[in-house]
């Protein structure tokens, strides 16, 4: 019988001396105590190591048991008895146990941990991992940030839930695994606070460091990815608590303001391996990111926030974050980089932000990443706010800062309907220059001269593909209209009649040749799919499209026409306006050759 065997065994050490134990009798006892647990005599096995006699014997042996003792908390159910003894077993084994020994052997335990079972073995061992980690003397700030450091690395892998329904069920136990992560920190953040009151010492500032390094992994696991809006029917949203407690910890050790407003304050090891050091500051740079969105938008730990600073050096803070945010392709930390961009543009005033920002390249970079949201993001509300957020980033900034930013937009976007929003962005600053009372160097005269040359223009001159590009031609030819109405060629505010003849060489000429172009042939398509439609009805031939090497839905005949017409269409769209650009130029240029004359 088991009990009988461990009975043996914890005989035949009691009368050895602490020193005398033998690698055999750690075995024997190990292997007794796990076959009890296996059949059933959990409440045996709590009798033998509450005895005060079997203290000694269970300090040095009894961390054996912890695998076994595991597996069979889980193997009962909630409500058995053999549960709560074995529940029990663990909680003395926390108390009796050699300190080091018992530690690596929860650790071990909750490294081979996996899958749905790593949120329940870190909430079963959590408690007597505090309770051991409490009582070490030595290496204990290596041995806290060791744990806590195995803990979030096994959590890591788990799938962040997102949803209200996912938060609700925590299917998995992360929400409750995590919070109950910070509460296991607790004590160690409060001896850190204690001894900072006192003094500096080395191993204190040891275990800050550990703490650091937590909440930094915190941050970028799983808050980064979380979902931390506040949902109705949820009292308390885990994540937000978890935020909280996050915030707080940093607060309490001095560490909130400092990683806000020093981004390159990590304590990051110094790593010979480039491609690891590479890793530590994208995951640094990760973790930050959230920290400030956490700050600036959800306005966690705000009541802590010295309210000094300017709204462009807010900014100035979190553009390096903005760009690690918008540079990520899932919806969850996208749409954080958004809500952190936006934030910081409402506390602006218009036309408040100075041109010398852009001489920061991530004051040109964010933009850029802001334009390919707008054309490559498969989410529509993605696309939307980008665009609003990018109009918004225009118009905090001085007129100086609104032309650079127009024209590096112009050479960088690659993309015919951004390129027609920046064209109309400049008519509306040159409405502007033209009906205030003082002077606006940058978009009239020289300047605007200047800026002219990149929009009218075509980028391959007549061989130009008028389709692809109609967004910025409707545009260029809208603002070139606007400019021959408002501005009388005897006036000439703008500048704009200066370089006319330059204009109708390298935009209006090889636009109406590419015009005719392009008209002729897809009539002649027309007529030609037209001509061939009787044969294309006996036959039922289909036009196959290939996208990214995906095979798209057939187009018939009938489709084809439709797509051939809407581009003529386009195409009469665009030449209706040249032609009245044409007609304006001749009647204005006539008028002032008779007043000459």
């Amino acid at each position: 019988m088991a009990v009988d065997e461990l009975q043996a065994i914890i005989q035949r050490c009691q009368i050895l001396e602490e020193a005398d134990f033998k690698g055999e009798d750690f075995n024997l006892f190990q292997v007794a105590g796990q076959k009890c647990l296996e059949d059933g005599y959990a409440a045996q096995l709590l009798e033998v190591i509450q005895n005060e006699k079997n203290k000694v014997i269970i300090k040095n042996m009894g961390w054996n048991l912890i695998s076994p003792l595991v597996r069979c908390i889980f193997m009962y159910k909630q409500e058995d008895d053999k549960r709560e003894h074995c529940l029990r077993i663990l909680d003395q084994l926390a108390q009796l146990c050699n300190p080091k020994e018992l530690f690596l052997g929860l650790l071990e335990q909750i490294e081979q941990t996996s899958g749905e079972q790593v949120c329940q073995t870190v909430l079963l061992l959590l408690q007597p991992l505090q309770t051991v980690l409490l009582k070490l003397q030595n290496k204990k700030a290596y041995s806290v940030g060791l744990s806590l450091a195995m803990i979030m690395n096994q959590l890591t892998p788990l799938p962040v839930p997102y949803t209200k329904q996912q938060i609700q069920e925590d299917k998995l136990g992360l929400c409750q695994c995590c919070n109950a992560v910070v509460d296991f920190a607790k004590p160690f953040v409060n001896e850190v606070v204690k001894n900072m009151e006192k003094s500096s010492e080395y191993n204190d500032m040891e275990l800050k460091e550990e703490l650091i390094k937590f909440c930094m992994k915190s941050l970028k696991y799983p808050l980064l990815t979380a979902q931390l809006e506040q949902l109705e029917g949820i009292e308390e949203h885990p994540f937000r608590h978890f935020a909280t407690e996050i915030i707080d910890i940093l607060w309490n050790i001095k560490e909130l303001i400092p990683l806000v407003f020093v981004p390159h304050k990590g304590k990051s090891p110094p790593w010979e391996n480039q491609e690891f050091a590479d890793i530590e500051r994208k995951n640094s740079a990760d973790s930050l990111a959230c920290l400030s969105y956490l700050m600036f938008v959800q306005h966690f730990g705000v009541e802590c926030f010295p309210m000094v600073f300017s709204p462009s050096y807010l900014l100035l803070c979190n553009m390096t974050h903005i760009e690690v945010l918008l540079k990520r392709t899932e919806e969850s930390v996208l749409s954080k980089g958004l809500d952190l961009f936006e934030s910081c543009l409402l506390r602006m005033e218009d036309n408040s932000l100075l041109h010398h920002y852009l001489e920061f390249r991530v004051f040109i970079n964010v933009p850029q990443d802001l334009v390919k949201i707008m054309t490559l993001c498969p989410m529509e509300h993605m696309r939307k706010k980008s665009l609003n957020i990018l109009q918004l980033f225009i118009d905090k900034f001085d007129t100086e800062g609104k032309y650079t930013l127009f024209r590096c937009l112009l050479k960088t976007s690659n993309h015919a309907g951004v390129e027609g929003y920046i064209i109309k962005n400049i008519k509306d600053q040159i409405h502007l220059a033209l009906t205030k009372e003082y002077d606006n160097i940058w978009f009239t005269g020289h300047h605007l001269i200047s800026l002219l040359d990149l929009v009218l223009s075509l980028p391959e001159g007549a061989e130009t593909d008028l389709l692809q590009n109609s967004d910025r031609i409707m545009a260029s030819l809208n603002l070139l209209r606007y400019l021959v109405i408002k501005d009388c060629e005897s006036d000439n505010l703008t500048g704009v009649w200066t370089p006319l003849g330059k204009i109708k060489q390298n935009f209006l000429k090889p636009l109406r040749v590419g015009l005719n172009m392009s008209k002729a042939h897809y009539e002649a398509e027309i007529k030609n799919k037209k001509e061939n439609r009787k044969e294309a009805h006996s036959s039922n031939p289909v036009c196959s499209v290939t996208v990214s090497g995906e095979k798209m839905p057939a187009m018939t005949t009938g489709m084809q026409l439709q797509v051939l017409h809407s581009a003529l269409f386009t195409f009469d769209l665009i030449e209706s306006v040249l032609a009245r650009v044409e007609e304006l130029i001749e009647g204005k240029t006539k008028a002032v050759m008779d007043e000459n004359s």
